[in-house]
Order: structure tokens, then C-alpha cells, then sequence
């Protein structure tokens, strides 16, 4: 915008340059050589007595002084560039070759026209301000004043902008997030064009906050239904199946099925609210209890027992339960198909940096970017166990939930790791 003010400011001085300036100064010089040549017609058809008053009269009356050129006065030469040297040449046209133009006489400032009447020499001293050129200090304040008032009217007006769209950025990374009721926009603001934005935006919040709550409802209370006719089906299979592996399998299919319902009630759960300082070895404890005594799965831990984080318990506990069921399923090692996975946490400048990586083959690229997504499963590039896609999707929510931020990749030694960040607290 300074910019724009200030070619905006250039262009229009040239503006006025070409098209009122000059043509103006020019008109000038035509009038001081006009006055030049009266001035000598008269002097030249005066006598010597009314000559004296002349000169007088032309000092009084038109500031116009006329004195003997001497061959040893000091001359300083007007100068014969740029708009001053035009002025120059108009004005030797029309007095003829022989004028001089001045700027300076013995050290005396003004416009001199020195002209030739007959056999002696004169000076014809006027005020040189007729013919000044355009610039100087004072074009220079007036410019600088007026980008300065320009400036704080442009800053004034992209204030008023501004301000709205700051208020709209905000309420936008507020529903990105989740935060429906937080993100209202004020209705009553003088503008128009911003006041129907404001309306449109807390009607799209409303709008979507009206969805996400019928979503979740809907999604707990399927899977809440689910349950009691897959509990009275295990309860059919292991009194009616009476070939054992046959009643083992539907048992698996049934858990399984039991397994995907408990995800979705755990990616429907509202948000976390009541957060604070966690043991982490502790909740990470009561985690890897139930693989303790599985010989194909390896879990190496190394967190210090006085460490805690920023979160809510259970929260926690699940987040670390979907990353190690996650682990089991894909993260078998390919030489001899055992699940080592390692826990890692550490402090840097307020935040706990948790990692846990597998030993498997990791994922594609492609395949890498979407493992968040929920629903999206990247079986087919680890191994052939099947899930309901939700796992890695309610971890990366659930850490959101309490503050922190989630991110999951291919480990460079091998395998795939996710690494959290919680905010480090002090033990209560």
C-alpha cells in the first residue's frame, strides 16, 4: 500500500510537471523576454534625462533592475540541462544569440539577462523565483506529508478489514479442530459484506456442530445396540456348536466383532475435559500387563518412574492400548514373526516426547499419509490381519483432545513409529 501511495504520488507530480509546470515556466520565459526586449526598445528611444527615471521607475515599480555590464564581473551560468536548460533556449531564441543568462552576478543572486544596445553592454537583473524549478524542500514535505496521512488513512482502513478477518481466522482453526461452540462470529458489525460472512459462518458452525452431535449419538447408540445380540450369540455358540474349533472360531469372529464396536465408541466419545498431571510409567504399566506373558510379543520400556504428563488417565491408557493392539496386528518382525515394540520417552524445553516403534515392515509413502484417516487400513503393506481402520485415527484424536500432538512414520532402523508430545506437569 506504500508503494501504491507512493508511485501513485510520483506519477501525478510528473502529471503536473508535464502538463501544468512546464508549459507554465515556459510561458515565463516568454513574458521576461518580452519584458527584455520593452526594456531595451525603451531604453534605446530614451534620452539620457528620461532614461534615468525609467530605470527608476522600472526598479520601483517592476522589480526589474538594469545596470552597465563590466567585462571583469563574476558570472555563474544558468544551467543547460533538463528543464532549465529549455528555459534557457527559449528565452535565446526570441533575445538572439548574443544574450547571456545568468544565475549569479558578483556574487549576487537573481535572474541576469545580459543584452547589447548599440555599442554598450547591460545586466538586467530580475527575480530569479520566476523561473525556479519544481522540487526543493518544500515538494519534499508535501510529499511526506501526504504518504504519511495517506499511510494512516490506508492503515486505519485495513484495521477495519483486518480485525474481522482475524476474528474469522480464529473461529476457522476453532472448528478445524472441533470446537463448534467457541468459534461465534459477532452478527452486529457495520459493515454489511462482513456481517453476512459472520451470519453465514455461525449458521455453518451451528450447522455442523448439529451434525458431529447426531454422529456421535447415532455411532454410540449402534454400537451400544450391537452389543446384546452378539452377547446372546456367543452365549447360542458355546451351548449349541458342539465341533470345539468350529465353536472357537465363531467365538474369535464374535470378539472380534466386539473389538470394532469398542472402537467405535471409542472414536464417538465427546472430548476429553478433565486434564491433568499423569504418572505415564504408570498408565503405560497397567498397558502392557495384559502382553507380559505373551512370548511373541517383546515390549521394552524405558521411562523414568517420576515422569508425568499433562493428560487425563483413561484417555492415555487407551491412546497407548490402540498403538500396541496396532503393533500386534502389523508390526511383526518379517525374520521370525515376533512383535518387538519399544517405549521411549523424553524431556525437551516442557514437553514429553513419547515414541513407540514396531520392528515390521512399515508402509509405503502413500500408504503413510493416510494412516490416520479413519476407516483406512494399510493391511495389505504389513501383514494379512484385519481391523476396523479406527485405531490410529482415535489415537491421533485422543491426543489432540488432551493437548498434544500426534505423528506417525517409517523408522529409518526399520519398522513404524509414532511420536507424541505432552506437556510436561509437575507430580501433584
Amino acid at each position: 500500500m506504500a508503494l501504491l501511495i507512493l508511485f501513485s504520488s510520483l506519477a501525478w507530480l510528473q502529471m503536473f510537471k508535464t502538463q501544468e509546470y512546464e508549459p507554465r515556466i515556459l510561458r515565463n520565459a516568454q513574458q521576461i523576454a518580452t519584458v527584455v526586449n520593452l526594456t531595451k526598445t525603451a531604453l534605446i528611444h530614451t534620452d539620457a534625462i528620461a532614461r534615468v527615471s525609467l530605470l527608476k521607475t522600472l526598479a520601483d515599480e517592476e522589480d526589474v533592475r538594469i545596470q552597465i555590464r563590466e567585462p571583469q564581473d563574476a558570472v555563474d551560468s544558468f544551467a543547460n540541462s533538463g528543464m532549465e536548460g529549455q528555459l534557457v533556449q527559449e528565452m535565446i531564441k526570441r533575445l538572439g544569440p548574443g544574450t547571456t543568462i545568468a544565475s549569479r552576478v558578483n556574487d549576487e543572486e537573481g535572474l541576469w539577462i545580459g543584452f547589447d544596445i548599440e555599442r554598450d553592454s547591460y545586466w538586467l537583473q530580475m527575480d530569479a523565483a520566476r523561473l525556479k524549478p519544481l522540487g526543493g524542500s518544500a515538494w519534499l514535505i508535501w510529499l511526506s506529508v501526504t504518504s504519511i496521512l495517506s499511510l494512516l488513512g490506508a492503515a486505519v482502513m485495513a484495521g477495519l478489514i483486518n480485525r474481522p478477518l482475524k476474528r474469522l481466522s480464529y473461529a476457522a482453526s476453532q472448528v478445524r479442530e472441533g470446537h463448534f461452540n467457541t468459534s461465534t462470529l459477532d452478527e452486529s458489525a457495520a459493515t454489511s459484506e462482513i456481517r453476512e460472512v459472520n451470519i453465514g459462518f455461525n449458521r455453518m458452525a451451528e450447522r455442523l456442530a448439529k451434525i458431529e452431535a447426531e454422529r456421535a449419538l447415532m455411532l454410540a447408540g449402534i454400537s451400544h445396540d450391537l452389543r446384546t445380540p452378539l452377547a446372546r450369540l456367543r452365549l447360542e455358540t458355546e451351548l449349541s456348536v458342539a465341533d470345539p474349533q468350529a465353536r472357537e472360531l465363531m467365538a474369535a469372529d464374535i470378539e472380534q466383532l466386539d473389538e470394532i464396536i469398542d472402537k467405535f465408541l471409542d472414536y464417538a466419545r465427546p472430548d476429553a475435559t478433565n486434564l491433568g498431571p499423569v504418572l505415564l510409567s504408570g498408565v503405560i504399566s497397567r498397558c502392557i500387563a495384559p502382553w507380559r506373558h505373551n512370548q511373541r510379543f517383546e515390549i521394552a520400556v524405558d521411562v523414568s518412574e517420576d515422569l508425568h504428563v499433562q493428560a487425563e488417565a483413561v484417555e492415555l491408557g487407551r491412546v497407548m492400548s490402540n498403538l500396541l493392539e496396532n503393533a500386534r496386528r502389523y508390526g511383526q518382525s518379517p525374520s521370525d514373526g515376533i512383535t518387538r515394540v519399544e517405549i521411549v520417552a523424553r524431556v525437551h524445553d516442557g514437553w514429553v516426547l513419547l515414541r513407540v516403534r514396531d520392528q515390521g515392515p512399515g508402509v509405503s509413502e502413500d500408504t503413510l499419509k493416510n494412516l490416520t484417516q479413519p476407516f483406512y487400513r494399510g493391511d495389505t503393506a504389513r501383514t494379512s490381519a484385519t481391523g476396523s481402520g479406527l485405531g490410529l485415527a482415535i489415537v491421533e484424536r485422543s491426543v489432540q483432545r488432551m493437548g498434544g500432538t500426534f505423528s506417525v512414520f517409517n523408522n529409518s532402523a526399520g519398522g513404524l513409529m509414532a511420536l507424541m508430545k505432552f506437556r510436561q506437569a509437575a507430580a501433584e
